[in-house]
């Protein structure tokens, strides 16, 4: 498809060089000449400087041909104008970035009336996720597929786990629930792994479970399940804002650490249930007089990645049970992971990666389009959630005789709401979802494109 991409920052950069690789016709705008001179450097794809509000900017792209436009600018206004003008020139699809909470009361009316396909709000979406996140500690990340029925969780196994030494195939009889672990990250390695895969300490695996036994897969491995009584936010952000209200509704006490007095001013009036303590997060006697090593999480959410890795180490080193970082840029995740800084939220990753999910969808031909996508250890693997139709290959058969290409693992079957973990006697069937576990190089647009050619 051609795609045109308005605004160069991290979410652009992002969706350019993602969907690069899935073979698309990128033209990417951006009215800052030294980002379009880096981009024009470092990414095989046609870089356009101008305004991408405009009408001349976009018909010189030649937007009227074009089968999509994301607009992502920081600008929510420039936004929506990109994407109206699109539409005006003959681009039926947009999608666009929309982060003021003040517009999303006038979503509905917006999509609709002005022809806006998709909107993404990467704040609410962070919020969303670090909220599902504190309800059940005990994992670093949590997926959710088949509408909340399925999750793709993160665990680490610690050295006295009473799984280290396993071979996956023991795995279900032990923890007594039906499991499969569809990764495994073991140093800079990540492997999709077989039943005789062994694991060791340390190791951090990708389970997938039907929802209701995650409470008990955690308890039948020792680990902490009950949802955080004491949270401390440290940073009163957009996402602050929209993450405390939640977590005050689900009765956990809420303090939040804000240096700017204006801002911890409006908190207080906003969040009359939390406690706002106007003070510098850097400051130990702050912390330590508020009691952070009492809390059951803290989640750093300053605008400053540098902050927010520093504080979580420090948390971390506290031995806080639950600690979330938020991070803009993610380049430097494998060198902070196993200090600290394991459960990190980047909104603007989140963001590109539900655009991406759109576009799958878009062109995919044969109708089992991707309903859910995940990308999963620090975006090197991918777990897609498709639906099966009547040209889906292999309907009926059992699963033992399919033979699947390399590196693909069938990790769950939803069939009407029976949650169906696979073993070699399953079979798939028109009107199933599957979700399926591949390494994040390959792209899968089509359930048929996991199967091994034909002898």
């Amino acid at each position: 498809m051609k795609i045109i991409i308005v605004g160069g920052g991290v979410v652009g950069q992002t969706l350019a060089a993602q969907l690069t690789r899935e073979g698309h016709d990128i033209v990417l705008i951006d009215n800052d000449r030294e980002v379009v001179s880096q981009l024009s450097a470092e990414l095989d794809i046609m870089v356009s400087y101008g305004n991408g509000a405009s009408m001349r900017t976009l018909k010189a792209a030649d937007v009227g041909s074009s089968d999509l436009l994301i607009a992502v600018t920081p600008l929510d206004e420039l936004n929506f104008m990109s994407c109206v003008i699109a539409r005006k020139l003959g681009c039926t699809t947009t999608i666009a970035r929309i982060r003021n909470p003040e517009y999303s009361e006038q979503l509905y009316f917006l999509r609709n009336e002005m022809g806006l396909s998709m909107t993404v709000n990467p704040e609410q979406a962070a919020a969303n996720e670090i909220f599902r996140l504190m309800q059940i500690p005990g994992f670093l990340k949590r997926d959710s597929f088949a509408k909340g029925r399925v999750e793709i969780v993160e665990l680490e196994l610690r050295e006295d786990s009473p799984l280290c030494g396993l071979r996956l195939m023991e795995l279900s009889p032990r923890l007594k629930a039906k499991v499969l672990v569809c990764a495994v990250e073991r140093g800079d390695r990540v492997v999709i792994p077989d039943g005789r895969y062994q694991l060791q300490a340390n190791d951090k695996l990708y389970v997938t479970a039907p929802a209701d036994e995650l409470l008990h897969l955690l308890r039948n491995l020792g680990i902490r399940s009950k949802k955080a009584k004491d949270a401390m936010i440290i940073g009163g952000s957009r996402i602050t804002q929209m993450l405390a209200p939640m977590l005050l509704r689900s009765g956990t006490r809420v303090k939040i650490i804000e240096s700017n007095p204006e801002l911890a001013e409006t908190l207080a009036e906003m969040l009359p249930g939390a406690t706002i303590i106007r003070g510098d997060s850097f400051d130990q006697n702050i912390l330590n007089e508020e009691n952070i090593s009492q809390m059951d999480t803290v989640v750093a959410l300053t605008e400053q990645d540098g902050e927010n890795l520093t504080l979580s180490m420090y948390a971390s080193f506290l031995g806080i049970p639950q600690v979330i970082t938020k991070l803009n840029r993610t380049e430097y995740n494998d060198v902070f992971r196993n200090r600290g800084v394991d459960c990190v939220i980047s909104p603007k990753l989140l963001c590109a990666q539900n655009i991406v999910r759109y576009v799958r969808a878009m062109q995919n031909s044969s109708g089992s389009s991707v309903l859910a996508m995940h990308h999963l250890v620090n975006n090197r693997v991918e777990a897609l959630e498709f639906l099966t139709t009547e040209q889906t290959k292999h309907l009926g058969e059992t699963l033992s005789k399919i033979r699947l290409k390399p590196n693909i693992l069938i990790a769950c079957i939803n069939r009407m709401g029976k949650i169906i973990i696979p073993g070699g006697s399953d079979t798939i069937e028109k009107g199933d979802t599957v979700i399926v576990v591949t390494a994040a190089d390959r792209v899968i647009l089509d359930l048929n494109d996991i199967f091994a050619a034909e002898d």
